[in-house]
């Protein structure tokens, strides 16, 4: 819900709740209790400090209000965390006629079809289309509030997985952490920005890793055109490595898109950082052939060890949904997040992948 705040401008309700530490804390448990505590006493005494330090006026009037929209969003979000979700970008300004919008229309709907969540900026053109496709029911958004550009489409518009805000690196966050995949059709520069934010986010590892498809409509050639310019440019001159096109897709297909999401999930579920080691989730257990493979073929991400299949580790017990998945435990060296992205796609194969870059 909008309020107006002391200027007359329009914000997220800014009403916080009471802390309830009885229902933050999952199983009792009193560990993850007092942590979560500490994160709240933590948030407390940096905004002590900034008082102290005598910040302006406008610095605690922005960060009063980037809490305010972060705190209202994850409110919103919460209650679909356990959903598969797939943020859609792409520009405002398409139009229905046009072969992008029909083909963000298909792509919602398939999605939907797979119990999937769309998320989208909630406006119209391409965010509009998804929706479209999605329904209501599977779908989310996150709009911008602008002088233009800023209404929300009718598929989304008044529903309680709306989220209106104000700032750019707030929404964008939550298109990011909130999604389990990102596809991306044509647009301007936001779309850009989101797309290569996307990117750069798991190439550098503040992202877990999850599959970026770059969408064009039947024969279009928008992204086409900037893969070639990223391989010509960037990887021609040596500023991105080989293995970082594993990151990302290009395809002129909704069903080829849905496919690469699937697919993605296929056998992988989820990874995790424990201490020193990144946990890989597994909807089944790995062959020990497969093992075996990845042992002699992705020794070059390993920081120390071997990969070792065992049950969930004890420090994944707040998460008791996934305690009877298979684990794929290992130390990896957090550098090769795009041999990473490769890992997971043996293992969802069930054999070595073939490259698709002609590396390995």
């Amino acid at each position: 819900m909008l309020v107006t705040d002391n200027e007359g401008e329009l914000v997220p309700d800014p009403v916080i709740p009471r802390f309830n530490p009885d229902g933050a804390a999952m199983g009792n448990d009193d560990d993850r209790l007092k942590h979560i505590e500490d994160l709240i006493q933590t948030i407390k005494e940096s905004a002590d400090k900034m008082a102290a330090d005598g910040s302006s006026r406008g610095d605690l009037k922005l960060i009063s209000r980037t809490l305010r929209e972060l705190r209202y969003a994850f409110k919103v979000f919460a209650p679909y965390r356990k959903r598969r979700k797939v943020t859609v970008f792409g520009s405002a300004r398409t139009k229905p006629e046009e072969p992008a919008y029909q083909e963000a229309v298909h792509l919602g709907r398939v999605f939907a079809e797979n119990d999937w969540l769309v998320v989208t900026g909630a406006a119209a053109g391409i965010m509009e289309a998804g929706h479209q496709g999605a329904g209501r029911e599977h779908s989310m958004g996150l709009n911008i509030m602008l002088p233009f550009e800023q209404q929300a489409n009718p598929v989304i518009r008044d529903d309680h997985k709306l989220v209106h805000m104000k700032y750019f690196f707030t929404r964008k966050l939550m298109f990011v952490k909130e999604c389990d995949a990102v596809v991306c059709l044509p647009g301007g520069f936001g779309t850009l920005d989101e797309a290569m934010e996307v990117i750069t986010l798991l190439q550098t590892g503040k992202r877990d890793m999850v599959p970026v498809v770059l969408l064009d409509p039947p024969g279009g050639k928008y992204w086409a055109d900037l893969d070639q310019f990223l391989k010509s440019h960037l990887l021609g001159n040596r500023l991105i490595s080989p293995e970082d096109q594993y990151l990302y897709t290009v395809c002129d297909s909704y069903e080829v898109a849905l496919q690469e999401v699937l697919n993605f999930f296929k056998v992988y579920h989820s990874m995790r950082y424990v201490k020193r080691e990144l946990v890989f989730r597994l909807n089944e257990p790995l062959e020990p052939a497969l093992l075996e493979a990845i042992q002699a073929n992705f020794k070059d991400i390993l920081a120390e060890g071997t990969f070792t299949q065992r049950d969930a580790l004890p420090a994944e017990k707040d998460e008791p949904d996934l305690a009877q998945k298979a684990r794929l435990v290992f130390t990896f060296n957090r550098r090769n997040f795009g041999r990473l992205r490769f890992l997971i796609d043996t293992i969802n194969l069930g054999r070595l992948a073939p490259s698709r870059f002609g590396n390995k």
